[in-house]
């Protein structure tokens, strides 16, 4: 691309030096013209990790979309670590829907067996408390055998209250404490598992706009350093015309001034919008450099082509006019 810029400078050696003698002798009928080219301001896309170039999807010359998959790196650990994140998730999830819910209804269903079996031994505890009371004082009882009857209707009652707590206890979902740091887990699972995915996401690049593969710098199965640039694009908002502008035009030149410009198989009528005028003077380029020049003074002016034009190439000639129709 250097050498092919290098050698449009040079053919327009003659029409820069050209340029003020132009100016001068044009009528109003002859609006000055210069000497241009196009330029093209390169999209390089690239991992940020770096890896083993796993996948190449696009080919140089390739049209492609945004958001198109352009190459992917191995993600063999990636993936591992994704799907490591996502299992301690579901785990942690699952404790606390288990929390919030209490026992199972089996566990439950078993206490309230247990109590029902300690409600009937009360009821028979109290039946023989009740006639050990009568039979106390005569020759059938002794006190002894009452107070045996009595401890044992105190026991059983003990044992219903127990498992009548013991079953509500069953019934409730968690303590608030435990609660909250069951929570705390499951949100700090969430948060592992969206870094693996961004990880994972970031082993692959897809087209940030519109635009054609000019080179690809990588070949699968090569290792691809952080941040080294794969795929080079060059999308069609990012072509514009580079020129020259002699000091006594410049006073005219405004951003957003139309200018026409033409190139060799191109239609006719095609304009740019000027998009940066060059704050600081310079000398013709060195490669167009010659004695009858080197005392003229240039501007560097770019201008961005309007929608609707043909495809433009970096290094391509172009004659631009400066007045706007």
């Amino acid at each position: 691309m250097g050498d092919l810029i290098l050698q449009v400078l040079e053919g327009l050696r003659a029409a820069v030096v050209a340029v003020a003698a132009a100016f001068a002798g044009a009528g109003a009928d002859q609006p000055p013209l210069l000497q241009g080219y196009v330029e093209g301001e390169f999209v390089r896309v690239a991992a940020r990790s770096a890896g083993t170039l796993e996948r190449l999807l696009v080919a140089r010359g390739d049209a492609v979309e945004p958001g198109e998959l352009l190459f992917a790196l191995d993600a063999t650990a990636e993936v591992a670590a994704r799907d490591q994140a996502a299992a301690e998730l579901a785990a942690a999830e699952a404790r606390l829907a288990d929390l919030r819910k209490g026992k199972r209804d089996p566990e439950i269903a078993l206490i309230a067996a247990q109590k029902a079996q300690a409600e009937a031994m009360l009821a028979l505890s109290e039946v023989n408390l009740r006639r050990q009371e009568q039979l106390v004082g005569t020759a059938a009882a002794s006190k002894e055998q009452l107070d045996a009857a009595r401890a044992s209707f105190e026991r059983d009652r003990a044992r219903v209250e127990e498992l009548g707590a013991a079953l509500e206890v069953a019934r409730l979902a968690g303590r608030e404490d435990e609660l909250t740091a069951a929570e705390a887990a499951v949100a700090a699972a969430e948060a592992a598992l969206a870094m693996a995915e961004w990880r994972l996401d970031e082993r692959k690049a897809v087209a940030p706009a519109a635009g054609m593969v000019t080179d690809t710098l990588y070949r699968p199965g090569e290792h691809v350093g952080a941040g080294a640039p794969v795929v080079e694009l060059l999308p069609p908002a990012n072509v514009k015309l580079r020129f020259f502008v002699p000091e006594p035009l410049l006073g005219a030149l405004q951003i957003g001034d139309r200018v026409r410009f033409a190139c060799d198989g191109c239609p006719p009528d095609l304009g740019a919008r000027i998009s940066f005028i060059a704050p600081e003077a310079e000398y013709t380029p060195p490669v167009i450099y010659s004695r009858e020049s080197r005392e003229k003074l240039v501007f560097l002016v770019e201008a961005r082509p309007e929608p609707g034009r043909p495809p433009l190439h970096p290094g391509q000639p172009v004659d631009v006019w400066l007045d706007a129709p």
